[in-house]
């Protein structure tokens, strides 16, 4: 894409995307995602009916006299996309692109995150991780993430969320709430490296899938291709088995997906491309705002 077109781009997400944060999700955004977590603040006396397990024994030892470690709420969070940007994104059979949906709802969660004065950061991967963007605030920031979620192209075609989500945990040592944005279609064994993630972090889970990818249409013999291994093969989509066993692929494949995110403790929302990705969104806040 050349440079006026991707200035357009980025100019039209933003308005909308900014749009809705300010309009639409600042309060819930707010709601769900802050004072999740507690920092330290200073150490005082310790007083009676204080818990003995926040004594600060380095303190205690030089005044020879019990002190304890004071906290208070966090308001600044981190927040993390991990975005997937691998062949599948490119897939558009009903609606927009997945990958252009997946660059509307990261940008939407981006000006949320800064209006709340969070820092937002981006890990975007495939097989394997293919760029970070250390989190940082302001618009400046948010126009250059929204820029490479546009523009982006991965050296790798494949998807491994396992791989990712390890990158993920390695780099941000300190607590952070994160997204998890991508089709899902992933045969790697996520739910371990994702489990450790969760126990450290807020992470939720965004799946974001065409409508072909659910279903198969009759439209007789038809030349597909799996963009992410470049393998093709033609399939006779007029045969009711061939379509049933497709369907089946895909439900069971969503099982397993809904079952590792349920087991980890991830919160998720799957939307369609040919769908309006504001309610899933405002689903996922709001579940998360009433816990």
């Amino acid at each position: 894409m050349d440079s006026n077109e991707l200035i357009k781009k980025v100019r039209k997400i933003e308005i909308k995307t900014r749009g809705l944060s300010q309009n639409i999700f600042a309060g819930e955004y707010h709601s769900a995602f802050k004072g999740r977590g507690m920092m330290f603040s200073e150490v005082r006396e310790y007083q009676y009916g204080d818990d003995t397990r926040d004594i600060d024994w380095n303190v205690t030892a030089r005044h020879n006299h019990p002190y304890v470690k004071v906290y208070e709420e966090e308001r600044e969070l981190t927040v993390i996309l991990l975005v997937d940007v691998s062949a599948s994104g490119s897939f558009g059979a009903v609606g927009p692109e997945k990958r252009e949906m997946i660059a509307e709802i990261a940008a939407t969660i981006a000006f949320s995150a800064i209006q709340n004065n969070d820092k937002i950061g981006a890990i975007f991967f495939s097989d394997k991780v293919e760029k970070f963007i250390t989190p940082k605030k302001g618009r400046k920031h948010i126009l250059f993430l929204i820029r490479e979620l546009l523009d982006f192209q991965p050296e790798s075609k494949g998807t491994d969320i396992a791989a990712a989500v390890r990158y993920f945990s390695d780099a941000l040592k300190r607590r952070c709430t994160a997204f998890l944005i991508s089709d899902f279609i992933d045969n790697s064994d996520y739910r371990t490296p994702l489990s450790v993630a969760a126990n450290r972090h807020d992470v939720m889970g965004i799946q974001v899938y065409d409508r072909r990818d659910s279903e198969m249409p009759n439209v007789g013999l038809m030349n597909i291709a799996d963009l992410e291994t470049g393998k093709t093969m033609w399939i006779d989509t007029s045969s009711k088995k061939t379509r049933q066993a497709y369907n089946k692929w895909w439900y069971d494949r969503q099982q397993n997906m809904a079952s590792i995110l349920r087991r980890t403790r991830v919160d998720f929302v799957s939307v369609a491309t040919d769908e309006d990705y504001v309610r899933a969104l405002m689903s996922l806040f709001k579940n998360r705002s009433t816990l």
